[in-house]
């Protein structure tokens, strides 16, 4: 409710007989009690929000999903390793510090460099989250001098940074757990317990895949993507600790599919095909996304439709996904991913 509604409804209550006009005594007596009166309003609605699952937000939806056991995910960090060349004999130490242009990661390993005027050593971020995620080369600098050490870089990207788990995320874990029959080591449960881990982004559970008391749990991570080695692992350390006595769990990643797009297009005056390139890449993963671990194939049609929303594109034609016109098929193993957009 308004300031002016509220200041409306106080005034209503006093006599017409006095003047209730603007600059009045009722008028500026009443006007500061509709601004507070505002605010409380406002604060009502937000209280009642918070109140449940499906509207609260921040530390109310963490409370309020603590009452069934769950807590937030922590974002994670990202790790790999570095190519670090100097003078034969000199040390890299754990805990020394390489850096790209924005970030710094953290030395693990202590190693001396070899006859070669290399050594490799594992490295960590010292930033959570997704942005520690760097590409090959992006690691290039030391952020304080090292004796006998020259340069750094990374050969290959580093990997495992997720963001923390957002408000939907943890909404959409609450939901299922308390509508799933998640007990006694059922199929449910052993999906809750891989989503329980910080980077899955979802997980799927294959009961009795090999025999009496075997299960299969095949997981993503966070960016729906396939899982990683240090994921994996994760995963089924978490199980192992949470699982029925004499259940023989493994712990497999799905299995990338790739999608490859070729298609012209049509483009609006000052439009780019680089441009549409980007924008087609982005609207294709984004549904790839959405719909990872949801959708048996991946549509023809929606995939059409992400290249038509774009900016800058009028029209499209002579559209191939992986190599045909037909909806591709996703197994129960795999996981759809973008492959190569080609704007012929």
């Amino acid at each position: 409710m308004t300031q002016e509604q509220i200041l409306s409804r106080l005034l209503s209550n006093i006599s017409s007989e006095f003047d209730k006009s603007v600059g009045s005594f009722f008028y500026d007596t009443q006007k500061p009690l509709a601004i507070e009166l505002e605010s409380l309003y406002a604060k009502l609605e937000e209280i009642l929000l918070n109140g449940f699952a499906a509207t609260a937000k921040g530390a109310y939806l963490d409370k309020k999903v603590a009452e069934q056991g769950l807590t937030r995910k922590a974002a994670t960090y990202s790790a790999g390793t570095v190519v670090v060349s100097g003078t034969v004999g000199s040390v890299i130490s754990s805990g020394d510090k390489v850096a790209s242009d924005t970030l710094v990661f953290t030395v693990t390993q202590t190693k001396y460099i070899e006859s070669s005027g290399t050594a490799t050593v594992g490295i960590i971020c010292d930033t959570p989250g997704k942005q520690g995620n760097v590409p090959i080369g992006a690691i290039n600098r030391f952020p304080v001098t090292i004796s006998g050490l020259t340069s750094v870089t990374n050969t290959s990207a580093t990997s495992g940074g997720f963001d923390e788990e957002s408000d939907d995320e943890l909404r959409e874990r609450y939901f299922e757990k308390v509508s799933l029959p998640a007990t006694s080591g059922s199929k449910y449960h052993y999906v809750m317990w891989a989503k329980e881990v910080e980077g899955v982004g979802d997980a799927k559970c294959i009961p009795l895949w090999d025999g009496n008391g075997t299960v299969k749990v095949i997981i993503i991570n966070s960016d729906k993507q396939a899982a990683n080695e240090t994921l994996i692992n994760k995963v089924s350390t978490h199980i192992e600790n949470e699982r029925p006595i004499g259940a023989a769990v493994t712990v497999e990643s799905a299995q990338p599919l790739p999608v490859n797009i070729t298609v012209s297009l049509i483009l609006t005056s000052g439009s780019t095909a680089s441009s549409a390139l980007e924008k087609i890449s982005t609207n294709i993963t984004k549904y790839l996304q959405k719909n990872a671990f949801a959708a048996e194939y991946i549509s023809y049609a929606q995939i059409g439709g992400c290249i038509l929303s774009c900016d800058g594109v009028l029209d499209y034609s002579d559209l191939l996904v992986n190599g045909g016109n037909d909806n591709i098929e996703v197994s129960d193993t795999e996981v759809p991913v973008l492959g190569v957009v080609t704007i012929a």
